[in-house]
């Protein structure tokens, strides 16, 4: 059974930062392309950013230069990195697996790409 389990989810002050992680289980982990996802309240599910299996990122045009995404293939984990956070980063944040034996490069930046879903970690920032 695949499990996607994310952590590192609070409150945090506007300008702040905080990292997530989501630890994978029941998959080849260095096999998947990875990604993070975000709902807002009110708002449709989108995407964040994403990792290949090679290292290659990409992120929303509306998190550049603020969050990195990272992964450690030792520890089936990948990150999020936010930084100067602001009140409209508030959301739920969810992580994605997607399978990518095709190629190394792959990023999935779509919800119809994911095999697999975390259960969420909720971010608030405060103003």
């Amino acid at each position: 059974q695949v499990q996607l389990v994310e952590s590192g989810g609070g409150l945090v002050q506007a300008g702040g930062s905080l990292r997530v992680s989501c630890t994978a289980s029941g998959l080849s982990f260095s096999m998947y392309a990875m990604g993070w996802f975000r709902r807002a309240p009110g708002k449709e599910r989108e995407f964040v950013g994403g990792i290949s299996r090679s290292g290659n990122t990409n992120a929303a045009d509306s998190v550049k230069g603020r969050f990195t995404i990272s992964r450690d293939n030792a520890k089936n984990t990948v990150y999020l990195e936010m930084n100067s956070l602001k009140s409209e980063d508030t959301a739920v944040y969810y992580c994605a697996a997607a399978s990518s034996y095709r190629s190394a490069m792959y990023v999935p930046i779509a919800e119809y790409q994911i095999n697999y879903w975390g259960q969420g970690t909720q971010v608030t920032v405060s103003s």
